[in-house]
């Protein structure tokens, strides 16, 4: 358990690494900073999360749209008594600049680091923003250890080394699935720790594509996406790649009493946190409900998973 760091916070919340490494459920939410300075609401949400789950995974400028950054928003969570886990992606980046950041992110007591590559900038709301992508996935992964080893990417002596406990993202639903899996592996020898999915529904394909991702010396948390509707769900299947939502959960969305959608979605996502923990199908789940945070409490309940009782 980490104490201090030079802003003289002290952090009494358990690392997820700590809580992975005892065979606990990990249970993590995540924070979608606000466009703009006004960040009272995130902070409510931060407040709301902060002892329903171990950590908070704060998004860098999700789907390329400038967002308040992730980093002030880890030492956010710190401050209000939170778990952080910084997420870092390349497209905005280079790596002299990522270093620093980590290098400051260090010092201030962050310590779990979410490593992506990121989204392409046309499909966000500055296009004609540069992409850097000096680095992509695997090649951040590397980076920790070069940091660890107490050098930067230059070659160069630090003045002392960090250690962080890097993860990263799969994507078991991916068609064709080979390549996800190629990239998996080599982001495991890259030096990945743990893995967070991205969203899954089909409870059987996960399933199998855990067995053979359990060969693998990681930990993987189940990332579950909270549908508001059916037009949502039917959306994410002919739009985002990498995600399918079954048709009997469509058809239970869509069916869905008029006003009552959320609430199906609630008894949905509830019910996939029970089947992952009672057929231990992962080691952890982490939910997005992306702008419906104050809706977490509630799947908890209904999954009747308090982080207190695991």
């Amino acid at each position: 358990m980490r104490v201090s760091n030079v802003l003289g916070i002290e952090n009494k919340k358990p690392s997820i690494e700590e809580i992975l490494d005892s065979g606990k459920f990990l249970v993590s939410g995540e924070i979608g900073p606000p466009k703009g300075p006004d960040i009272e609401e995130m902070i409510g949400h931060i407040d709301l999360l902060k002892d329903r789950v171990h950590a908070m995974n704060i998004t860098d400028n999700q789907s390329s749209v400038m967002k308040y950054p992730s980093l002030a928003t880890a030492l956010i969570i710190l401050e209000h008594g939170g778990e952080p886990i910084l997420q870092v992606t390349c497209r905005d980046r280079n790596r002299m600049a990522i270093e620093s950041d980590l290098l400051f992110a260090y010092t201030r007591g962050v310590r779990s680091v979410l490593c992506l590559t990121g989204d392409s900038v046309p499909v966000g709301d500055h296009k004609e923003c540069k992409s850097v992508f000096d680095l992509e996935s695997v090649q951040l992964l590397n980076l920790f250890r070069t940091m660890e080893e107490g050098n930067d990417m230059g070659g160069n002596e630090m003045n002392g080394p960090v250690k962080f406990f890097p993860g990263a993202i799969v994507t078991p639903e991916a068609d064709p699935l080979e390549p996800q899996l190629l990239k998996f592996e080599k982001k495991v020898e890259a030096g990945a720790r743990w893995f967070q999915t991205q969203a899954i529904y089909d409870m059987d394909h996960f399933a199998k594509f855990m067995k053979g991702a359990r060969e693998y010396p990681v930990k993987i948390q189940a990332g579950l996406v909270l549908l508001v509707s059916a037009g949502m769900a039917k959306y994410m299947n002919k739009n985002v790649p990498g995600v399918f939502v079954p048709d009997e959960l469509v058809g239970e969305m869509a069916a869905s009493e008029k006003g009552k959608a959320l609430d199906t979605g609630i008894r949905i996502m509830a019910r996939q946190i029970k089947r992952i923990r009672e057929e231990n199908l992962a080691d952890g789940v982490h939910i997005m409900a992306i702008g419906k945070e104050g809706v977490v409490p509630r799947i908890l309940e209904e999954a009747e998973l308090d982080i207190n009782d695991l």
